[in-house]
């Protein structure tokens, strides 16, 4: 069978010659294998395409992908948008008294696979011109376990709790305080409760006021507090401190033993913490995405490494994504680029103290602690955005600065506000950037169109591309799958190794700051009270005083070395706890 998916919002007819048109074989031998819509797009007749890849490769603006597919993969078409859109083949299957995971690369139809599980939109099992109907979907998957799900979601006998993706996006649906948000679902004294449970700090601010942090546990406990029978969790560790992600966890596993739970994670240590199995969805971003067969955690996490389903006999994506038990370290011999003296800071009622410290040429420094400690305040001061109350940072440096959130223009186009970067380096964004990156397809798009994770591929890309002597990045791995994620940490750290230049990096993926930094940055305290900084520390000192705070510890994976969070109390974690190993442990 054949898939053909026209990107719309990379589609621009006035700026190209119809080369999908002109160069396609069957229409030089008179076969309409494409026509015209009004818009002057293009429409693609998927049975008379030969599946030859020329239109693909000719597309100036990259905005078609055509993909050939086994005819047998046709039967398990469960959605289709519409002629030359998107198409999902499978569905995850949730069972009751199980946390379900899914596992894969954005693009590849996570969030479509929620929406039909959680009835917001009726399967059309590929018939795209017409509305789905229970009847026929129930009839499709007759004799098989999600049968039964349907009959319910049909019948309107299952109550769904579905926690959000974006939750930067709530403030923009809801003008009110978290705690009256949360009162829509629960009694007062529930939300009491609750709030103390998960430590949830800014109940009486209003929403457009709150942190990436408390919005999430907001969002979590709006819906932990429901009364349902599946719950959806749409990235929860997302703004989380490494602590409260494994809060956070441990609670929905607990539910996870009464309710039926699925869970999309892109942070592997949580997820493989959190879930009984696994589904993998893997496919062409943003064209198509198929349902893997339900594994075992630990063997969907390391095909998923792989790039390879031995069970199916496919293999989804070209490279491995590997880990080494010791990562080699440089960036400790190198002269200084800057210091600061013992320094202060106080933001209302928070105050912020850090240890004098230094930073050298060519080094990365991960930056770790809990959130509302103190992290982006520091950031900001050595971004010169913040002046210190006491002591003083050289500011002969340059600083390129990523903020945590992203503010996006109106009407701003990618390529303009990459080309407008001081100090823009056309040949360094096509050598080092834009493929990894995956940056060309986004080029012509304005900022507002793109998702999260292409926004933030695009934020990394405008900090790298500025001429600056320090890079700070706030929370780089943000809304990236996990593949994404490894491939923008080698991104970040060739660039500094390349250029000589130094980062520093703020983010509570375990995976990723190991993997980028030479040293750490570790930030405790009371949170939205008062910060300490200690360090810089080389990684082993500085994980070891990060996890004993938090009381977490990490083995490996004898397989691939991925680290693995211990059950608290089981005996590695009690034996790597009485060598205050609480990470590189042998």
């Amino acid at each position: 069978m054949r898939v053909a998916v026209l990107h719309e919002d990379r589609c621009q007819p006035k700026k190209c010659q119809n080369e999908c048109y002109n160069f396609c074989p069957p229409v030089r031998n008179g076969i309409e294998v494409i026509t015209w819509r009004k818009d002057n797009k293009p429409i693609v007749s998927e049975p008379l395409c030969i599946g030859c890849g020329i239109c693909v490769h000719k597309c100036p603006h990259d905005a078609l992908t055509i993909v050939n597919l086994p005819d047998e993969q046709e039967k398990d078409t469960i959605h289709r948008y519409g002629m030359n859109e998107f198409r999902l083949f499978g569905l995850p299957t949730p069972e009751k008294g199980k946390v379900l995971g899914i596992l894969g690369a954005n693009g590849t139809g996570k969030t479509t696979a929620i929406s039909l599980l959680a009835g917001e939109i009726t399967p059309n099992l590929g018939d795209w011109e017409n509305e789905g109907i229970w009847e026929d979907v129930i009839d499709h998957y007759a004799g098989t376990e999600i049968q039964k799900h349907f009959v319910g979601l049909s019948g309107e006998n299952i109550r769904i709790a579905l926690k959000p993706q974006y939750v930067d996006r709530i403030p923009k649906m809801f003008d009110g305080t978290l705690r009256e948000l949360l009162e829509k679902v629960a009694s007062p004294d529930k939300v009491n409760e609750f709030a103390e449970k998960i430590n949830l700090t800014s109940l009486d601010k209003k929403l457009d006021k709150v942190s990436g942090g408390e919005l999430q546990k907001g969002a979590i406990a709006a819906t932990l507090l429901k009364e349902a029978d599946l719950y959806f969790f749409d990235e929860p560790s997302s703004y989380l401190d490494i602590e409260q992600r494994i809060l956070i966890a441990r609670m929905i596993s607990e539910l996870g033993e009464k309710k039926s739970v699925v869970v999309i994670e892109h942070d592997l240590a949580i997820l493989d913490y959190v879930t009984d199995n696994i589904h993998i969805m893997y496919g062409s971003p943003n064209a198509y995405g198929i349902v893997s067969q339900k594994l075992a955690v630990r063997n969907a996490i390391n095909s998923y490494l792989e790039g390879y389903i031995q069970e199916s006999n496919v293999r989804i994506r070209d490279s491995q994504i590997k880990f080494l038990k010791h990562p080699p370290r440089t960036g400790w011999d190198g002269e200084m680029l800057v210091e600061w003296p013992k320094l202060s800071k106080k933001l209302g009622d928070f105050k912020l103290e850090a240890k004098a410290g230094e930073i050298l040429r060519g080094q990365v420094l991960g930056v770790v602690g809990g959130n509302a400690t103190g992290k982006t305040t520091f950031v900001k001061m050595l971004a010169n955005v913040l002046k210190p109350d006491d002591g003083e940072i050289d500011t002969e440096i340059t600083v390129s600065y990523k903020p945590q959130y992203i503010d996006v223009a109106e009407n701003a186009i990618v390529e303009d506000v990459l080309q407008s970067v001081v100090g823009y380096d056309e040949y360094f964004l096509d050598t080092e950037l834009s493929n990894p990156l995956n940056l060309k397809p986004l080029m012509e798009r304005e900022l507002q169109t793109l998702s999260g994770g292409e926004l933030q591929r695009v934020a990394v890309a405008e900090c790298l591309l500025r001429d600056a002597d320090l890079y700070l990045l706030d929370e780089p791995s943000a809304y990236l799958d996990a593949n994404q994620r490894m491939v923008t940490a080698k991104t970040i750290r060739r660039a500094m190794e390349q250029r000589g230049k130094s980062a520093l990096v703020v983010d509570h993926d375990v995976y990723f700051i190991d993997y980028i930094s030479d040293g750490l940055l570790c930030f405790g305290g009371i949170p939205s009270k008062e910060g300490n900084v200690e360090g810089p520390y080389d990684m082993r000192k500085g994980m070891n005083s990060f996890l004993g705070r938090v009381n977490v510890t990490f083995r490996r994976d004898k397989n691939t070395h991925r680290p693995r969070i211990n059950k608290p109390d089981s005996r590695l974690d009690r034996q790597q706890k009485s060598k205050k190993e609480y990470y590189y442990a042998n």
